[in-house]
């Protein structure tokens, strides 16, 4: 093929594989010879499956030369963050003491990639146990924002991002608790899908099986990649039960479509609390795209946004502070300490009286946003109402948290409702990728994904680049 087979999505891989145009061991060792000529750059990627993954490009091309059925994944390297589990390969979470941490098989959306054909190519970079939205730890070291080395990557699925931004993988899996997909998306102008509470499989092998009330409310698993319909792809390869998991929903991935034309409810400054220039222009340039594309655009403010930011981030570290913390303090990096304590210093305090009534709290929040959702079914805004912070900015104080904090406010409160969400890049602007997220309803991930590739039809896509 003309095109540097690294520079293509999965959809086009997959199809050229199928085709027989190129075979699978090319496009692997296509992916391995970007990530040793990028990843010194920016240390996105962590371990390189090198061996096992052109084992088994060539078992997916015999397979495809012995005529038999395929995945629509087959033959199509993937690279996944070290807080899923891979066989054989360490869930670090980003810290020293689970360096050796590996499970004997796949989580549940891992397993079934695989079953689709897709190839595990390697590993890529995450906060310590993904607590920050910057991408550092003591085990791997920083990793670059490829636009910009003084401007964060995101976190926590920074890693991801960086390898899709800079070409050294074309489909990634992250998770996401309180943006660590989309916000990511947007600091590297690549794209990602939040999916709906319950609709991807969760599980580990590793202790502790279970995660907290909050974490199992709030955390979900989701692809990323440089194209809305690699998403889609990619989606309907790994949303399939698995037995480890009781709160997989076995909701449909496609539901009939609201009367046209869809309406959508575009807000630049949720909250009205504030938002950069660059920020809220890039929200405007989505909105365009979708009235081009016939949506019925209208400014409208959702409901409650500030007061669901803030009863995510109170449950949140109400449980953090009972769960998680006092195991961080003794074998996390002193980064993610401080940042976690300025957190603490700034969310008030949350007694249990206060957790237990939060849930109520929470439906009345749900309530309000269904009822929205019933004239809106789609909510176009920022993913995070500032771009990339420098780099150290989350560290310096309780000022700067409490400002990310409040810049997060939409992806908290999408979090907290357990509601789909696909972040797109719209343009770049002073050298940096501007994106914005579209919302939907419970399990219309369908919607969002329609509208995000209405938005990047028209606006194009912008990477993979080289590191800057």
């Amino acid at each position: 093929m003309e095109t540097e087979l690294w520079r293509l999505g999965a959809s086009d891989l997959a199809r050229a594989i199928r085709a027989k145009t190129v075979s699978s061991r090319e496009v692997v060792a296509a992916h391995l010879g970007r990530i040793e000529a990028v990843n010194p750059a920016v240390n996105a990627v962590t371990v390189v499956l090198a061996e096992q993954a052109l084992a088994a490009a060539d078992q997916a091309d015999a397979a495809l030369a012995a005529g038999g059925d395929v995945g629509p994944l087959h033959g199509v390297p993937i690279t996944v963050k070290e807080n899923a589990d891979v066989a054989g390969s360490a869930t670090t979470q980003g810290v020293v003491a689970l360096k050796d941490a590996v499970p004997a098989v796949d989580a549940p959306h891992i397993a079934q990639l695989r079953a689709a054909g897709a190839i595990v190519m390697a590993r890529t970079n995450m906060p310590d146990v993904g607590l920050r939205y910057h991408t550092d730890n003591a085990l791997r070291g920083a990793t670059k924002n490829p636009w910009d080395a003084a401007r964060t990557p995101g976190g926590s699925s920074g890693g991801e991002a960086v390898a899709l931004a800079t070409g050294m993988s074309p489909l990634g899996m992250g998770g996401d608790l309180g943006g660590s997909l989309r916000w990511p998306s947007q600091c590297n102008g690549i794209t990602a899908i939040r999916t709906t509470f319950g609709r991807v499989a969760a599980a580990s092998a590793l202790p502790p099986e279970d995660a907290t009330a909050t974490i199992q409310l709030m955390s979900v698993q989701g692809p990323l990649a440089r194209h809305a319909r690699d998403l889609r792809l990619a989606l309907s390869c790994m949303c399939g039960p698995d037995a480890r998991d009781p709160r997989w929903v076995p909701a449909p991935l496609e539901s009939p479509r609201p009367t046209a034309p869809v309406r959508v409810a575009v807000t630049t400054d949720p909250a009205g609390e504030g938002v950069h220039p660059a920020v809220a222009a890039a929200v405007r340039t989505a909105a365009a795209s979708l009235a081009d594309a016939g949506y019925a655009v209208e400014e409208a403010e959702p409901p409650m946004v500030a007061e669901g930011r803030d009863l995510f981030a109170s449950m949140l570290v109400a449980d953090l502070k009972v769960s998680l913390y006092p195991l961080l303090k003794a074998f996390a990096s002193p980064d993610a300490v401080r940042f976690l304590d300025l957190v603490f210093a700034v969310v008030p305090e949350m007694d249990y009286a206060g957790y237990v009534n939060a849930f109520v709290r929470r439906s009345a929040l749900a309530r309000a946003w269904s009822l929205f959702m019933d004239r809106y079914p789609l909510v176009l805004g920022p993913v995070v109402t500032s771009p990339p912070f420098p780099v150290g900015f989350d560290l310096a104080g309780t000022t700067e948290v409490a400002t990310i904090i409040r810049d997060f406010r939409l992806c908290g409160l999408v979090n907290l409702l357990g509601l789909p969400s696909v972040a797109v890049p719209v343009g770049v602007a002073d050298g940096l990728p501007q994106g914005v997220q579209v919302i939907g309803r419970a399990y219309r991930e369908d919607l969002c994904l329609d509208a995000a590739e209405a938005v990047e039809t028209r606006v194009g896509v912008f990477t993979p680049i080289d590191p800057r």
